[in-house]
């Protein structure tokens, strides 16, 4: 992972980064209680963190990017020792090393079996300043569950600035850079918040969603010191969030985490297509792709640090998604250590660089699989017992087959794809 180059801890306090490109692991055992009707308990056998350097990155860092621009801005800093955190075995135990940053940092051990959590999780800027930004950078992670019902709701002028998982706090958060953008207007004057620059940004990407968008503003009520998001179409009618789909409010929360710097690490999204109109899918696809880091430009307030992880079902989204991005999911078989079981397996498409470039062999994706989930669309087939007429016999559980499919109608097969109508 690549962490912050700085940040602050619980207390406030400040920390730098001593370098910047870092691997963390740790291995969980199971431990055996002797008491009677125990379940036992899990234990850490094995806790590191150690520094991939500048040099070492091209062998870690295989999707294509700018070295000059991108990487160097990335991967910053350099390391006397290899680890900040290791693990060795004692006489009677193993020992869990923090290493202090500096060529004359202390080494602060600790008995890994009366752990009750990993030894990063209470770093602090003090102790070691890079292992407290590897978990700041971890919980930087989410997973946005972006719900209607918490994208409608108006913030109080205390609420938190920031975006919540599920989407709460979206009106205090587009106020926030509606204030710290170029071209901020007075607080208490709409229009000209309507003016700034992010809140153009922000209506310019929801207009690719809907055509009647002209401006996206932050109502202000001073009295009952609420923060209301109002949408305003092209008859200059404004609109509450309230009143917005449940699709357009996702889209408009991921179009205002594009332009907040302070929305960084790895984003993660089930079915983003959900609301969307499948005709929309495609902006939907490039809106989660500019959230993501720009890795031909240096790393900064316009283009932060950001991994965007989205699972779906969606031919249409499967459609429009880059190659390189794709990783099929599938359920295997495997044998181990003579037991049977069944896990997921990724593979990727062939030709792409995580067939050509990883280390590690990585499975390829069935083209044969792809193809009959990209077109599920079945051949027109007669159903079995249809009877003279064309009519199948009705009863329990029956229901009438012999009406065409929109698939079938002759118009809509003259404007697919060949491949489309399923084997002859």
């Amino acid at each position: 992972m690549i962490v912050p180059s700085q940040g602050a801890d619980d207390l406030g306090q400040m920390a730098k980064a001593a370098i910047t490109f870092l691997r963390y692991s740790v291995a969980l055992g199971y431990r055996e209680d002797q008491n009677r009707g125990s379940l036992g308990s899990l234990e850490i056998l094995k806790e590191e963190l150690v520094h991939i350097t500048l040099g070492e990155a091209h062998k870690h860092l295989l999707f294509p990017h700018s070295v000059s621009n991108w990487r160097r801005s990335a991967v910053s800093g350099r390391r006397a020792g290899s680890e900040f955190i290791s693990t060795e075995k004692g006489e009677a135990d193993r020992i869990i090393k923090l290493h202090q940053d500096g060529r004359g940092g202390r080494t602060l051990p600790r008995q890994a079996a009366g752990l009750p959590r990993t030894v990063l999780s209470a770093t602090n800027a003090a102790e070691s300043p890079t292992a407290l930004l590897a978990r700041r950078e971890m919980q930087s992670w989410r997973l946005l569950q972006l719900e209607p019902s918490a994208l409608r709701s108006p913030d109080e002028f205390s609420a938190p600035t920031e975006l919540g998982p599920n989407g709460a706090h979206l009106p205090a958060t587009l106020d926030r850079l509606g204030h710290t953008s170029e071209g901020g207007g007075d607080a208490n004057d709409a229009p000209a918040k309507g003016n700034a620059k992010v809140y153009a940004q922000v209506a310019n990407r929801l207009a690719e969603l809907i055509d009647d968008v002209h401006e996206i503003w932050i109502d202000r009520d001073e009295r009952r010191e609420l923060l209301t998001l109002y949408a305003t179409g092209s008859d200059r009618t404004p609109h509450a969030a309230r009143a917005l789909s449940d699709g357009t409010l996702r889209f408009l929360a991921l179009a205002v985490l594009l332009h907040d710097p302070e929305a960084q690490g790895v984003l993660c999204l089930e079915e983003p297509e959900n609301g969307i109109h499948p005709e929309r899918i495609p902006a939907m696809i490039e809106l989660l792709r500019d959230i993501a880091t720009d890795t031909s430009e240096p790393i900064g307030q316009g283009n932060p640090l950001r991994q965007v992880i989205v699972n779906t079902h969606s031919p249409a989204v499967v459609q429009q998604v880059p190659q390189d991005s794709l990783l099929a999911a599938e359920l295997k078989e495997t044998l181990h250590c003579g037991t049977r079981s069944k896990g997921v397996q990724f593979s990727c498409l062939p030709g792409t660089w995580r067939a050509t470039k990883c280390p590690d062999e990585v499975p390829l994706c069935n083209m044969g699989t792809l193809l009959a989930y990209l077109n599920p669309v079945l051949p027109e087939e007669p159903s079995p017992g249809l009877v003279a007429g064309g009519r199948a016999p009705r009863g329990r559980g029956s229901r009438t087959r012999n009406s065409l499919r929109v698939v079938d109608r002759e118009d809509t097969r003259q404007l697919m794809l060949p491949f489309s109508h399923g084997p002859r």
